[in-house]
């Protein structure tokens, strides 16, 4: 059986796609049949010889998007020309390159971001969900009671509607001004920013607010 219930599928209805999702399934000596809920169709039942999975949708990331987005709004609106983007935006420029690997330059990731740029320019895309991070640095206070110096953590702090920046000692934060998850553009933006950068721990990575 190559699909359960719940799974999006894709076949061909009078000479064009349709994609809908399996709803019930029936098998017989002969084959699988599904039934699939089709938008405006109401549901059908197909043999599993015609469902195919429908291709993954590409994720790209927001800078990557908007780039996209507004080439194909702008006179030079041809794929070859999204690609000389090293005169227009840096950023993607650096990321089509992966010029900005501290490791070194990875040319087969190289290669697989400028496919992915392609066939999202070419297809369509999806916005994939930009990582969060925490600032965590460690700061040594002197402690009284113990006659001897200790670390604490404290975390930045971002006023979302001044870029202000402060300290806390809580991870979580309830004032909705202030968000202590941070993206890397927010950090490395901030004065200072590239040095935050190196105390950004990834918020799945603490597990917690």
């Amino acid at each position: 059986m190559k699909f359960s219930e719940g799974d999006k599928v894709e076949f061909i209805y009078l000479g064009e796609l349709k994609q809908g999702v399996v709803t019930e399934i029936r098998a017989s000596n002969f084959d699988i049949s599904y039934q699939v809920k089709v938008e405006f169709m109401g549901t059908l039942w197909v043999t599993e010889r015609d469902l195919v999975a429908p291709a993954p949708v590409l994720k790209v990331p927001q800078f990557v998007a908007d780039y996209i987005e507004d080439a194909k709004k702008g006179v030079y609106n041809t794929l070859a020309d999204a690609f000389n983007c090293h005169t227009k935006n840096w950023d993607v420029a650096s990321w089509l390159q992966n010029f900005d690997d501290l490791d070194g330059l990875d040319y087969d990731k190289a290669y697989k971001n400028q496919e992915l740029f392609a066939r999202a320019w070419l297809d369509g895309y999806e916005v994939e969900k930009e990582p969060l991070y925490y600032v965590r640095l460690p700061l040594s206070t002197w402690n009284d009671d113990a006659a001897e110096l200790e670390v604490i953590n404290m975390y930045v702090l971002l006023n979302i509607q001044s870029d202000e920046t402060t300290f806390t000692g809580s991870i979580i934060n309830k004032n909705k001004k202030w968000k202590t998850k941070l993206t890397e553009a927010e950090i490395k933006g901030m004065p200072g920013g590239d040095i935050y950068w190196q105390f950004a721990v990834p918020v799945e990575e603490l597990g917690v607010g």
